[in-house]
């Protein structure tokens, strides 16, 4: 089950929001202030942060960047009445990774939740260099070659190709791609997930006989020898 921490200092909107997730098989315990909250982080495991920004004590910005600073992964997401974009700018610059403006669904923030846990349940490789067969691609100069020949990508091609890459042979469907590729709330169409691969494989692929993108029909697309 996903735990969710949540800072706000609203008791009405906090039991409305705890209720609603519960109710979506999402734990969720609730603090008022931002001291408390640091504490209940200190004391317990979270997979999920929920943060308001006016809240007593530590407000929700400085919170974010405390955890920042400590956690580079967990995932962030500020709900606030907040919404203007220098707002928005800031929180992001902090390390927040979705912003939801007061009033919103609750629906709409189960489902950023569960779209943040997926994307962080994506294996990430640290290495600076990840070799597949031939295939060698150079995560901090942006390089990939394929039986020694430099493939030149585009930047949205390296990334899909990292991220099939860090599944490790594992199947990803077009929903997690698009989840971190785009930005995972902006809707993408499916046949643009099928562009991009045929981009990829006709780059990648094409030219050599050991094929390394591969379709599992219905499922996903993922990348391994066969």
């Amino acid at each position: 089950m996903i735990k969710a921490l949540l800072l706000e200092d609203e008791p009405t909107i906090a039991h409305e929001i705890s209720s609603f997730l519960k109710a979506k098989d999402i734990a969720c315990d609730i603090v008022f202030d931002g001291d408390i909250f640091l504490k209940y982080n200190k004391n317990n495991i979270y997979d999920i942060y929920l943060l308001d920004i006016n809240v007593p004590k530590i407000n929700g910005l400085d919170i974010c960047q405390i955890i920042r600073e400590n956690n580079k992964e967990i995932p962030i997401i500020m709900i606030t009445a907040l919404g203007e974009i220098t707002d928005k700018k800031i929180a992001f610059q902090l390390g927040a990774d979705d912003y939801l403006v007061k009033p919103f669904l609750l629906e709409e923030l189960v489902l950023r939740i569960e779209a943040l846990i997926r994307r962080k349940q994506i294996p990430q490789i640290n290495n600076q260099l990840i070799k597949i067969v031939d295939l060698s691609i150079d995560i901090v100069n942006k390089k990939v070659w394929r039986s020694n020949k430099e493939i030149k990508l585009t930047p949205k091609e390296f990334k899909l190709l990292v991220i099939l890459a860090n599944a490790n042979g594992r199947v990803l469907s077009k929903q997690q791609i698009a989840e971190v590729l785009w930005d995972y709330h902006i809707k993408a169409n499916e046949n643009t997930i099928e562009v991009y691969i045929n981009f990829l494989r006709n780059k990648i692929d094409k030219f050599n006989p050991i094929k390394l993108i591969h379709t599992k029909v219905g499922f996903g697309y993922y990348l391994k020898k066969e």
